[in-house]
């Protein structure tokens, strides 16, 4: 395990989490927070909380995935963690809802094939989970608003009422997203840092999880307006439908035990909701930028991870 000697190998993986929680805990209360159904303050706190409690919980489930991608030595950890950090950082600073699950992938793939120890063999669950991640979000979200919308419309007609329980609704369910937003994407913060033998997976999930943390509570207001109206304009119960959509779609994929972006979910959700509506209504535009986002994630990554060990 790490020693104090080794410690500064973890900072890449420490920046890469705040990076993470300020990009994509914008895709849990983003629609909420849009909405005017709840406070900007109240769902960063909320994502924080929920966020490290999934790390704890259910983080170790996807950390074993990453390390069977390819044999890590500490340098190629640090590396991986540095370069999809940084790749992380400038998506963000576009307000590109991107994909750290893809990112760190391709880093560990661009370090593997330095090493020539990338098992590509691997890559091919991964992948067939990241196609089917905005899909999943796309039926489940569409589904949902069809029986949820439905039942709603015939118990509950009083507007104040129905106010009441969107409110409760986006606070439950942006925190079941946030537990498992932690749960999943915690191995592509520090699980490189396992597969290299300098954390456990408890300390790893809890390392992972308080990184995370700190992004959604100090920089994730960019992104989350990008997510909350950019792609399709959404009432409040489309909102609370969006998000149990996207947390549903991750909470699949953390029992499977491939960590998937979350970004891609909560796009898919937002799409499922909006072809409810109207199609017309999607913002073919937003979602032209953020596929071209996430076409580059792994490749970038991939090459900057190539560099800085040639550099080291």
């Amino acid at each position: 395990m790490v020693g104090v000697n080794g410690m500064w190998k973890i900072l890449s993986g420490v920046v890469l989490g705040w990076s993470l929680g300020a990009n994509d805990s914008a895709n849990i209360f983003g629609t909420g927070v849009t909405t005017g159904t709840v406070k900007y303050r109240t769902a960063i706190l909320l994502t924080a909380a929920f966020v490290l409690l999934g790390s704890l919980i259910e983080g170790p489930k996807c950390i074993k995935t990453l390390g069977e991608i390819s044999r890590l030595q500490p340098l190629d950890a640090f590396s991986c963690a540095l370069a999809t950090a940084i790749t992380m950082g400038f998506l963000t600073f576009l307000a590109l809802p991107a994909s750290t699950s893809q990112a760190i992938v391709g880093a560990i793939v661009g370090a593997g094939i330095l090493s020539g120890t990338a098992e590509f063999s691997k890559l091919y669950k991964i992948v067939l989970c990241w196609i089917f991640t905005p899909v999943g979000g796309i039926i489940l979200a569409f589904i949902l608003h069809k029986l949820l919308g439905s039942l709603l419309d015939k118990t509950i007609t009083s507007i104040k009422h129905r106010n009441v329980i969107y409110t409760i609704g986006i606070l439950v369910a942006g925190s079941y997203g946030a537990y498992s937003l932690g749960g999943n994407n915690v191995a592509n913060v520090t699980g490189v840092y396992v597969g290299a033998g300098i954390l456990s997976a408890n300390m790893a999930s809890l390392i992972g999880g308080l990184s995370i943390a700190s992004g959604a509570l100090t920089y994730s207001k960019k992104v989350m307006m990008t997510v909350g109206k950019g792609i399709a304009p959404l009432d409040p119960f489309s909102g609370v439908i969006a998000v149990i959509a996207e947390a549903l779609t991750l909470h699949i994929f953390t029992q499977i035990g491939v960590p998937v972006s979350s970004s891609q979910a909560i796009v898919g959700a937002v799409v499922g909701v909006g072809l409810v509506g109207d199609v017309r209504t999607v913002s073919h535009k937003m979602l032209a930028r953020i596929a071209v986002g996430w076409l580059l994630t792994p490749i970038s990554a991939g090459a900057l991870t190539y560099l800085l060990l040639l550099l080291l």
